[in-house]
């Protein structure tokens, strides 16, 4: 009889279960049946073996377990308690549902059949929420910097400038009543400079560009002597080696006496003819350095013979064994050439040339001179050099005279790209060292402008 009611007392009790899952006033009761009865059985056939999992009924704490079977035990048959005419098994089981509906709380909803999810493993920190510093380090480690995801890449060392870093640094105005607007306010009241200063600032800047690897040559040509040929080269080689950071050389390639060396302030003991003698001897800078002058000026100057007793004219093949020992140290050789175009050291002049300079006086003959030049080197095949020459007519003779410069230059600008006039100098006049100082501020303002042609003239190549 105890195990008929064991077989039927579940089937009864799991419709109970399933009326009870739809009403939820009833959840807390006839839910936790289900572990009761598994308890009961679980008396009946094997107390010592656990429910087996998906048998549909739902597992009750520890505690409501110990509890029903303390009272299953009490009530079991053969005790005084079992109500009358109620079979032992019965009672029992009828009991221990009592003291599990009292002491359980409501139990869980049915059990879903979806995957459980675990909260903590898939825990993330939400946007506004703190997180460990381990973590914040591991984060900026793999995040990706700002620069470096520039299309151009990191940004070099040399971008970190004063002028960006430091906030509020001003330059002072360089002269005039700007400067001292700025010196009597204590520096409160800057205007800046005027438009002047920060055109030749920026003609400093054009002068001071790189040229790459290749060594440059720039000859400066004249058909006709007495025109200030050296006087140019000597100032455009000084503004070039004042204003740039590499080496420039001014070499004097006057098949016969030259003046260079007269021109600039430096003294030099040898000669480029010397040194064409002793050039398989030269192999460092320091071993060059003693047949070049650089006195006064950071311009190197070769000179040229000056004893009398020489009989021998520096000639073409001495001109490259020159520039091929120059290649090797310095960035631009100016060429002091001689007077004319057809003298022996002429066509290595004209073949290495990246760039002329043609310097054309202010009288009719010269400038007719001058034009016949560029009219020579288009006839020889040099049409590249008359695209890239750069006339300079120089007003040695002062500008006194009836001729009309204007119409001059307007001839040159038909023919070439740059035409610069360089004023009359007192200085220059003297015939005797130059110095850059001591020039009118209109004649070093043409001296830089000629410096930063040649240069752009350069930059193409």
């Amino acid at each position: 009889m105890a195990q008929d009611t064991a077989e039927t007392e579940p089937r009864s009790n799991g419709d109970l279960s399933h009326d009870a899952a739809g009403d939820p006033s009833s959840t807390g009761v006839m839910t936790a049946v289900g572990p009761v009865i598994t308890v009961a059985g679980a008396e009946t056939d094997n107390p010592g073996e656990p429910a087996e999992p998906g048998s549909g009924t739902v597992d009750a704490s520890a505690d409501a377990s110990e509890a029903a079977a303390e009272e299953a035990a009490r009530l079991a048959p053969g005790t005084e308690e079992a109500p009358a005419g109620q079979e032992p098994a019965a009672a029992a089981t009828q009991a221990v549902q009592t003291a599990v509906v009292a002491e359980t709380p409501a139990a869980a909803p049915p059990a879903s059949t979806e995957p459980v999810y675990d909260e903590l493993s898939a825990w993330q920190p939400s946007a506004g929420s703190s997180s460990s510093p381990k973590t914040e380090a591991a984060e900026s480690e793999t995040r990706p910097s700002a620069r470096r995801e520039r299309e151009d890449g990191p940004e070099p060392a040399a971008a970190l400038t004063a002028d960006r870093l430091l906030a509020g640094r001003e330059t002072p105005p360089v002269s005039g009543w700007r400067r001292l607007l700025y010196s009597a306010s204590l520096g409160y009241i800057n205007v800046g400079d005027s438009d002047k200063v920060r055109l030749r600032r920026a003609q400093e800047h054009r002068i001071a560009m790189r040229l790459g690897r290749r060594t440059r040559y720039v000859p400066v040509l004249s058909r006709k002597g007495g025109v200030g040929k050296t006087t140019v080269t000597t100032l455009l080689g000084m503004a070039l080696a004042d204003l740039r950071e590499d080496r420039v050389i001014a070499m004097d390639a006057n098949p016969d006496r030259g003046t260079l060396s007269d021109r600039s302030p430096g003294r030099a003991d040898f000669t480029a003819r010397q040194l064409v003698k002793n050039r398989f001897d030269v192999n460092t800078f320091s071993e060059l350095a003693a047949y070049v002058a650089r006195d006064g000026s950071r311009l190197d100057v070769l000179a040229s013979d000056t004893d009398p007793a020489v009989a021998q004219a520096f000639d073409d093949a001495d001109y490259r064994a020159v520039t091929e020992i120059l290649s090797r140290y310095y960035s631009i050789v100016l060429t002091d050439s001689g007077t004319g175009m057809v003298h022996s050291v002429m066509k290595g002049t004209l073949e290495k040339a990246d760039s002329v300079v043609l310097v054309s006086g202010g009288s009719v003959d010269e400038a007719r001179l001058a034009s016949e030049t560029l009219s020579w080197l288009e006839a020889h095949g040099r049409q590249d050099l008359v695209a890239r020459a750069i006339v300079v007519v120089n007003m040695s003779a002062g500008e006194g005279t009836l001729v009309n410069i204007e119409e001059i230059e307007d001839h040159f600008r038909s023919r070439v790209k740059s035409v610069l006039r360089l004023p009359y100098d007192r200085h220059l006049a003297e015939g005797s060292r130059v110095s850059l100082d001591q020039l009118k501020p209109a004649t070093r303002a043409a001296v830089i402008e000629l410096a930063a042609l040649v240069v752009d003239e350069l930059q193409g190549l």
